[in-house]
């Protein structure tokens, strides 16, 4: 049987082996990562910047390495002071590959970079709590001493490529027999603060207190005389409208009729029948004179 091969298909299979070709030839070099070429367990060329790039296909391999910061936490290890008191040291550093080629020849890959680091972290946080007593090093806890230990492994990674972000000591443990003694030193030394604390409160509470009650009381004294003045304003001011409004026998006539009206109306409130007398002061208004 004979296959008769068409100029199409022809097309078809070499745009198919070039496209393969081409996706073998392509790397692509994200923002956040590193792309090295290896031919024959060889590094040939890294690649920092992101963007697309290209390799011999099935000799050279790509591989990347992380370009962001990382974040190693170090297990707790002990350390001797000056003094020969035992304490136990946990820390952490923040780094990232700066030179990805140098790492690539010394450090090799993440984990073993990891090792270099734990070994000079534990050295220099040894070297420099082995210069200071204990009460120095917990009491210059903090920025300080985590730069001085920062600076020393600083150097030290900077030969593997790594640049050394940030070093930060978590805590500082006592030995188990220290512990008891120092927490009750502390909680004596922070209760005698308290009771200064809470009596200095007291003493100050108190004389804002009389000085309040003292304020408190003119001014309640003298609302209550400027309301007696204003009362008798008033009712001086009431007594002289009416006497104005109801001089002359008319208008008193008519006041008296007002308020008996206003006597009737409360009487007579709900369903109710009023019976006056004919000598009622109310009778006279309601009977023709």
């Amino acid at each position: 049987m004979r296959i008769k091969v068409s100029v199409p298909m022809i097309a078809a299979v070499a745009t198919v082996l070039l496209l393969i070709l081409g996706l073998s030839c392509a790397v692509f070099v994200p923002e956040d990562r590193y792309v090295y070429i290896k031919r024959f367990n060889k590094v040939e060329v890294t690649y920092t910047e992101p963007g697309l790039r290209f390799k011999l296909p099935f000799v050279d391999t790509a591989m990347d390495l992380p370009k962001n910061a990382q974040l190693y936490d170090l297990k707790p290890s002990d350390v001797l002071t000056l003094d020969k008191k035992a304490m136990e040291v946990s820390s952490y550093v923040v780094w990232r590959i700066a030179d990805p080629l140098k790492f690539l020849q010394t450090a090799v890959n993440i984990n073993e970079a990891e090792t270099h680091m734990d070994a000079n972290v534990y050295n220099a946080v040894q070297n420099k709590i082995s210069s200071m007593d204990q009460l120095d090093v917990i009491s210059s806890r903090g920025k300080e001493l985590d730069e001085q230990i920062a600076g020393t492994i600083r150097a030290a990674m900077a030969l593997y490529g790594i640049e050394v972000i940030d070093v930060q000591i978590k805590q500082f443990d006592l030995p188990q027999d220290n512990k008891d003694a120092v927490y009750r030193r502390m909680i004596s030394e922070r209760d005698q603060m308290a009771a200064m604390y809470s009596a200095e409160g007291r003493e100050e509470a108190e004389k804002i207190k009389n000085t309040a009650d003292k304020e408190a009381a003119v001014t309640v004294s003298e609302a209550r005389a400027k309301a007696e003045e204003l009362k008798a304003d008033g009712e001086s001011e009431y007594m002289k409208i009416l006497a104005e409004a109801y001089a002359g026998a008319e208008r008193a006539e008519f006041y008296e009729f007002i308020r008996s009206l206003d006597a009737l109306k409360v009487s007579m409130q709900g369903d109710k029948t009023l019976v006056l007398p004919i000598e009622s002061p109310l009778t006279k208004w309601f009977v023709q004179r």
